[in-house]
């Protein structure tokens, strides 16, 4: 376990999200919340709770290293078995931040392979915050996207595939972001969220990850 100074605030992290935890299930019950505010509400909870908890049970550099390509490579296969045996294909702002979930891994697992110290930690600490908050970033527009009234996204759009084989890499960004009919679907849940609510806070506890294992030796 990590010792951090004073108090272990980690821990105070997990105590605060199962409160919040409770009092969101008591205001859903109620009815008080919009959806895409709800949403949002149960994406800070759980960030603050997964976070924290990943805090207080951080390893040393290399085996934690080694847990974060794992848990990328888990997240991926998860994903193709949602893909392959579900039959939910990935949009492509899915697509995008699979992308990110597999440069965060590669990351890690470069990293485990160095056994850094402090300033080489700092150096991969930099690699995740990019790879995990591009990753982050994508996942809360996507969540941005699915909030949206019905009919306010357009019904479809082209394929990935299809965008990348006519037209440039930058147009093909560009209509990736607006979204999509297929985006504004949410699909497989999981304790009401869809799976770029749990991509964001995957990616935000790597972030807090990385960080800390500057100081962990």
């Amino acid at each position: 376990m990590n010792r951090y100074a004073t108090i272990p605030w980690p821990l105070a992290g997990i105590f605060i999200a199962i409160a919040l935890v409770l009092q969101d299930a008591m205001l859903s019950a109620l009815g008080a919340n919009p959806p895409l505010a709800q949403t949002a509400y149960r994406m800070l909870v759980w960030t603050i709770g997964i976070a924290s908890f990943t805090l207080l049970v951080l390893p040393r550099r290399r085996p934690a290293y080694l847990l974060g390509f794992l848990v990328c490579a888990g997240l991926m296969a998860w994903a193709l078995w949602l893909q392959y045996g579900l039959e939910l294909e990935p949009c492509p702002l899915c697509v995008f931040q699979r992308i990110a979930v597999i440069a965060t891994g590669v990351i890690c697992l470069l990293a485990a392979i160095q056994n850094p110290g402090r300033a080489g930690a700092a150096f991969w600490a930099a690699l995740i915050f990019i790879a995990s908050g591009i990753g982050a970033g994508l996942a809360a527009w996507h969540v941005w996207i699915q909030g949206q009234p019905a009919g306010s996204v357009p019904a479809c759009g082209m394929g990935l595939d299809y965008m990348l084989e006519t037209l440039p890499l930058t147009e093909v960004i560009g209509r990736v972001l607006q979204g999509s009919g297929e985006c504004a679907e949410q699909g497989w849940l999981f304790l009401g969220l869809a799976i770029p609510s749990w991509t964001f806070v995957f990616f935000v506890a790597m972030i807090a990850a990385g960080f800390a294992l500057i100081r962990r030796e």
